[in-house]
């Protein structure tokens, strides 16, 4: 097969998905409504200001609300991650995926096209939500919206990953929102996103270092130091190591038959 060809499949899989997301207009409005409302409301409650070593040993100070806005980021791809997930349970259900791989491409290609569509998706969300947060008077950095984007593909393609991993666990549509909240309530609360790390190792040692080996830390960390135009090393290789761990898990371990062979046990009544 010629390159042309890769890139068509490639278009015509991202396409495919940012078309369902156009017309999808209430995902949009939630997707882009809950930061929005962490950030107005929540935010409100705690105006203070926080001590963020952003290039050691200069120390920054920067107001909460600002802080949050990276954890927030990443919260609009976390979610995303998970909806993206809960895409290929239904694909898998209806058979769609099974069509899809009925192609002369190999099957980790179009896992991964199916990966980079759910990251382009977010993305959009992420620079939509900034947009917005400007406009409610959140000043960011300018040159921030631009050294964020490398940050924001590598952060939704591993939680991307994560996402698509989580879908080989789930053999049945209706089990998904269970698990879903199980996996990003606590993947969220117990991060960086909201507070400092040096808040939490003072609140607890143990918190302190679950929130450390938390893969969501390490992409907020990343998301924060891009977005004021530094270069977290230890949470790109975190994240890193997490995408490439969760996407060769996901591609081996994905079957496009496992809905329809749960289908078909549940209609012969095992």
């Amino acid at each position: 097969m010629t390159v042309s060809a890769w890139t068509l499949a490639l278009r015509a899989i991202v396409g495919r998905e940012v078309l369902r997301f156009v017309q999808q207009r209430e995902r949009f409005a939630a997707a882009v409504v809950r930061p929005l409302l962490w950030l107005i409301v929540f935010a409100a409650g705690f105006r203070m200001a926080l001590g963020v070593s952003i290039t050691p040993p200069y120390e920054t100070y920067i107001t909460y609300e600002v802080y949050i806005v990276p954890g927030l980021i990443a919260m609009i791809q976390l979610f995303h991650g998970m909806q993206s997930a809960l895409s290929m349970i239904y694909d898998r259900e209806m058979g769609s995926m099974r069509v899809l791989l009925v192609s002369p491409f190999p099957r980790w290609y179009l896992l991964c096209c199916r990966l980079v569509a759910a990251t382009v998706i977010s993305i959009v969300q992420v620079y939509v939500f900034l947009l917005i947060a400007f406009a409610f008077g959140y000043d960011l950095p300018a040159w921030g919206y631009v050294t964020l984007l490398p940050a924001a593909i590598v952060t939704g393609l591993m939680l991307g990953s994560l996402g698509l991993l989580l879908s080989l666990t789930v053999r049945q549509l209706e089990n998904f929102a269970g698990i879903m909240n199980f996996v990003i309530f606590p993947m969220f609360f117990l991060s960086s996103a909201l507070y400092p790390l040096w808040k939490m190792q003072e609140s607890s040692v143990v918190l302190y270092q679950i929130c450390s080996i938390n893969p969501f830390t390490q992409a907020v960390e990343l998301l924060r130091f891009a977005l004021y135009g530094q270069l977290n090393e230890i949470a790109l290789g975190w994240t890193l190591l997490v995408l490439v761990v969760a996407l060769l898990l996901a591609i081996i371990g994905y079957s496009p038959s496992r809905g329809m062979l749960s289908r078909r046990a549940a209609a012969r009544g095992e």
